[in-house]
């Protein structure tokens, strides 16, 4: 029999149905992998192999009968991002040591209800301020690739660094991710995997920790298109508890996949292209604005005018609202406690010992660009341009263009520890650069594998679509996957 944490959810899901295999066996195949495979990864912060195992078992009993739900018997990582009843959810940081909530997030609530079984949480830059998952209280992920005749440890992209790792390692058959500026196109790109951001709105935000409200999505990170397709078909929803989520039925994700892209109209944005990008993602670019064309797509280079001050606008706004949602966290009602004379002195001693040296700096920034006299020449300029951004989509998009085709990352992965890196904040959040202007747009977009560099390191391709026209980003990446094929790291741990 092949190795079972090999099958894709696809592939485990009519196994599953044909009953050559049963959830219990595909989930023993995951909780061994990730004994075996975690110490050197990890990818998880907690495990949970009871509640795995009697969720497969339950699992087994409804397949016997003809009963399973969409994604029935299949294991799952969650990230540590979102809320699972009486199970581990500290989003990676220590201020929420010990926390377990007495609430299931929206989003995992729908995938155990279509019967996924929870394997268990998942390593993440810390409140998901990170770009390459070296933030967290319990240490950095380490990326399953490495570059061809070298033992350099990668980081795996962030914030979602886990989720990506966990998948790419063989160590869940997908995974739950949000995306604030990139947390899930990044790391799907430096990984090797598929990862969708849907519109804002799609997926309900309840029971997520909240790092910048306005701004935060979940979604998928799986091993291939049609995969991504099936989870976020179980993802998405409407919910009465978070107004922002949108009342639209959720299509068949998956019946978008093997659609002809013939007339489409792929826009090529002139202003991603930037200073001292590397020649091999230019190349790659190339190499995807080819397959389309060879698939009959129509090519047009658009203009998005804007695109430079997106990054300065994303590092204003999303550490302003994080300021606002993390002063919740103050020891006094759950979570870390450090003692003071007084209940100001405890604030102060928990926040200084609870909060890592990332989280501090943007909560210092959000409260700097919020406060009396600088609000208005930073906080609201930056809505303002904001609603620039977001027009330039507009236009595009009015003007008759289906769907944009961009780099997804600057580079490949990069060193653990990289002094370059953690020595200047600025250059860590450059790697963002072209997957913030989605998340400040509310649009769609996905991150597929388009190739490898020259160490033999994946790189992703990005694809942005309207607003609540995933479907047409899942039929186009599967055109590109289908060109540039997968990739699967080679097995060291």
């Amino acid at each position: 029999m092949t190795d079972l944490t090999r099958l894709t959810i696809s592939e485990a899901r009519e196994r599953l149905r044909g009953k050559e295999i049963t959830a219990s066996e595909l989930t023993d195949a995951y909780l061994g992998a990730i004994e075996q495979a975690n110490p050197a990864l990890n990818a998880y912060v907690t495990v949970t192999p009871d509640q795995a195992s009697a969720m497969a078992k339950a699992s087994d009993e409804k397949l016997a009968k003809g009963e399973g739900g969409a994604l029935e018997g299949i294991p799952l990582g969650v990230k540590d991002l979102f809320g699972t009843e009486g199970v581990h959810t500290q989003a990676a940081s220590h201020i929420l040591d010990g926390f377990k909530p007495r609430y299931e997030s929206t989003v995992t609530a729908n995938l155990w209800a279509d019967g996924a079984v929870m394997l268990g949480k998942l390593n993440m830059d810390e409140f998901a301020m990170g770009s390459s998952n070296e933030t967290s209280h319990y240490g950095p992920v380490i990326n399953p690739w490495r570059a061809k005749g070298s033992n350099k440890q990668l980081v795996p992209g962030g914030s979602s660094g886990g989720s990506a790792a966990a998948v790419a390692g063989f160590l869940c058959a997908g995974a739950t991710a949000t995306d604030t500026g990139g947390s899930i196109r990044q790391p799907a790109a430096f990984t090797g995997t598929v990862g969708i951001k849907p519109t804002y709105g799609r997926c309900s935000r309840w029971g997520i920790v909240a790092y910048a409200s306005s701004l935060d999505q979940a979604g998928p990170i799986a091993r291939d298109v049609r995969d991504a397709a099936i989870l976020l078909k179980s993802m998405a929803s409407v919910d009465d508890k978070d107004t922002t989520s949108v009342d639209l039925p959720v299509p068949d994700y998956e019946a978008a996949l093997g659609r002809s892209v013939k007339g489409m109209k792929v826009g090529i944005p002139k202003e991603y292209r930037v200073d001292g990008m590397a020649r091999e993602i230019e190349d790659l670019w190339q190499k995807g604005i080819a397959w389309l064309k060879d698939a009959g797509a129509e090519i047009v280079e658009v203009s998005l005018p804007h695109t430079r001050y997106a990054l300065p606008t994303y590092y204003i706004i999303s550490p302003a609202e994080a300021s606002s949602n993390l002063a919740r966290y103050d020891g006094v009602r759950y979570g870390l406690r450090a003692p003071g004379k007084d209940i100001v002195e405890m604030y102060e001693n928990t926040r200084a010992a609870g909060f890592g040296k990332e989280v501090k700096r943007r909560v210092m920034i959000g409260t700097y660009v919020l406060s009396a006299g600088y609000y208005d020449a930073y906080y609201i300029r930056a809505q303002k341009v904001r609603t620039l951004i977001k027009k330039d989509f507009d236009d595009v998009f009015s003007a008759g263009v289906d769907v944009i085709l961009t780099p997804a990352t600057p580079s490949a992965a990069f060193g653990i520890a990289d002094q370059e890196m953690t020595a200047d904040p600025v250059k860590m959040y450059l790697n963002d650069v072209f997957t913030v202007t989605v998340n400040m747009a509310g649009l769609p977009g996905i991150a597929v594998p388009a190739g490898l560099d020259g160490n033999g390191l994946p790189l992703g391709l990005q694809l942005i679509g309207k607003p609540f026209e995933e479907e047409t980003l899942f039929q186009t990446a599967h055109v590109i996957e289908q060109a540039a094929g997968r990739f699967q790291p080679e097995k060291w741990w």
